[in-house]
C-alpha cells in the first residue's frame, strides 16, 4: 500500500469490504446458520456460559468425547469474525463438531461489539474469557496446558493479541504461556487503514492511539526465551491484497521464529477460508489439528 492508496477512500473500501468483494457472501452465512443449528443439536454443549459480567461476556463450551477415565482434552477456543462490529458466536457453532470428533473441547466465545465498545476492550474481553477457559474448562475435561486459539477477520487479529498477551500482568494465576499456539485466519493486524475506510469507521471509531495500543504489527516483538508459542497467519488466495499485505506483515514484525507459517491458501476468498478450517484433508484444517496435537 503506497501513501495515495492509503489516503484513498475509495480503495480502502475496495480492499476491506469483504461483502462487497464475495457477491454470494449470504449464501456463506446461510450454510453457517444451517450447519451451526444442526451442531448444536448434535453435540448439545453448554450454551451462553457467563465468563464475565458485562454485555456479550457469555461463551459456548462443547466438551470433548472422551471415555472415562480418559486424558484431559486439548482446547480450541474459536474467535469469530465480522469487523469487531457484528456476527455472533452461535453462528460459528459449525465449526464445532468436526475437533469435537477428533477429541477437542471447543470453546466459542462472544464480545461486546463496536461501537458500544472499541476495539481495545473486545481484547481485553478475550483475555477475560481465556482467564475464565485456563481456571474452569478441566471441570469440562479441557487441558489447561493445550489452550489454543484459532480466530478469523477479527478474530484472527484477537488470536495474535492474546498470543503477545503478558497474562501475569493480568493475573498473578496465569501463566505467560496460557495460549500454546494460535491461528489467525484472513486477520488484520495493522489497525490504521481500517482508521480511514468509510464503510467501517463510524462503527469503530478508532483513534491513533487505539491503534497502536491493539494493533499486533505495532507491538514489540515477543521475545524468544518467554516459551510461549506460536502463530500461525493464513489468508485466501482470492482475498484483496490488503488482506495478503496483512497476511505477511505479521511475519516480517514477530519474525519467523514466531510466525513460522505464513501461507496463502489458493482458491479460497474472505469466507469459503473459514469453512476449509473444517474440510477433512484441508491444509488449514491440518494445521489447526496439528496445534491441538
Amino acid at each position: 500500500m503506497n501513501d495515495a492508496q492509503r489516503n484513498d477512500p475509495a480503495w480502502l473500501d475496495s480492499q476491506y469490504n469483504n461483502r462487497a468483494l464475495v457477491p454470494e457472501h449470504a449464501q456463506h452465512f446461510e450454510r453457517w446458520a444451517t450447519g451451526s443449528r444442526q451442531a448444536r443439536a448434535e453435540l448439545g454443549g453448554l450454551l451462553d456460559v457467563a465468563y464475565g459480567h458485562e454485555p456479550g461476556e457469555t461463551l459456548d463450551i462443547f466438551p470433548a468425547r472422551q471415555k472415562a477415565g480418559a486424558p484431559l482434552a486439548p482446547v480450541l477456543v474459536f474467535i469469530h469474525g465480522g469487523y469487531w462490529r457484528s456476527l455472533d458466536k452461535a453462528d460459528h457453532s459449525f465449526l464445532a463438531p468436526a475437533f469435537v470428533k477428533k477429541g477437542a473441547c471447543v470453546v466459542v466465545p462472544n464480545y461486546a461489539l463496536c461501537p458500544a465498545v472499541t476495539i481495545p476492550q473486545i481484547t481485553l474481553q478475550m483475555v477475560k474469557a481465556l482467564a475464565w477457559v485456563y481456571r474452569h474448562i478441566a471441570v469440562h475435561g479441557g487441558d489447561t496446558r493445550r489452550i489454543s486459539v484459532v480466530g478469523h477477520s477479527a478474530g484472527g487479529h484477537l488470536a495474535a493479541m492474546l498470543l503477545a498477551c503478558e497474562w501475569d500482568r493480568y493475573a498473578s494465576d496465569l501463566p505467560l504461556d496460557l495460549v500454546n499456539n494460535a491461528l489467525s485466519i484472513s486477520g488484520v493486524f495493522d489497525l490504521e487503514p481500517l482508521r480511514h475506510t468509510p464503510f467501517l469507521s463510524d462503527a469503530l471509531r478508532l483513534t491513533p492511539e487505539q491503534v497502536c495500543m491493539a494493533s499486533p504489527a505495532y507491538l514489540p516483538r515477543v521475545p524468544q526465551e518467554d516459551e510461549r508459542g506460536v502463530l500461525l497467519s493464513v489468508a485466501g488466495g482470492d482475498e484483496s491484497s490488503e488482506f495478503q499485505r496483512q497476511n505477511h506483515l505479521i511475519r516480517e514484525t514477530w519474525g519467523e521464529a514466531l510466525v513460522p507459517i505464513c501461507e496463502t491458501l489458493p482458491g479460497l476468498n474472505h469466507f469459503s477460508v473459514l469453512e476449509a478450517l473444517i474440510q477433512p484433508g484441508h491444509r488449514l484444517n491440518k494445521l489447526a489439528r496439528q496445534m491441538l496435537d
